[in-house]
């Protein structure tokens, strides 16, 4: 049985939005590794004197900089990935009701192709 035009973009149309829910799978999940660490960072910041030295890197350079910078950057940096993260989260959702859509939509044509 040859798969109908209509169907056959469906399904390459399905298959494109599977690849970028996947992408953006990952990008979530690279997100939430670079929140965890940020976190991590500021948990043992947190856990240092005040007077003690504290380094930041630039590209191969360390930095020196004062323990409250660090803790300011790393608040700063953890709130722009949580709203970059919740910036993925609404596209996640987005793509993953398209791709019900689109297999309820595909599902349909080939039930009523059988009968």
């Amino acid at each position: 049985m040859d798969i109908p035009q209509n169907v056959q973009e469906q399904l390459d149309q399905f298959q494109q939005i599977q690849q970028q829910a996947q992408a953006i799978a990952m990008q979530k999940q690279t997100i939430d590794i670079q929140i965890n660490e940020s976190k991590k960072a500021l948990d043992e910041l947190s856990k240092t004197s005040d007077e003690q030295d504290v380094y930041k890197t630039s590209g191969p350079l360390l930095i020196k900089t004062t323990k409250a910078e660090s803790e300011e950057n790393l608040k700063d940096s953890i709130e722009m990935l949580e709203l970059r993260k919740k910036t993925i989260e609404k596209q996640e959702k987005r793509i993953t009701s398209r791709l019900e859509d689109l297999q309820t939509s595909i599902q349909t044509t080939m039930n009523q192709m059988q009968q």
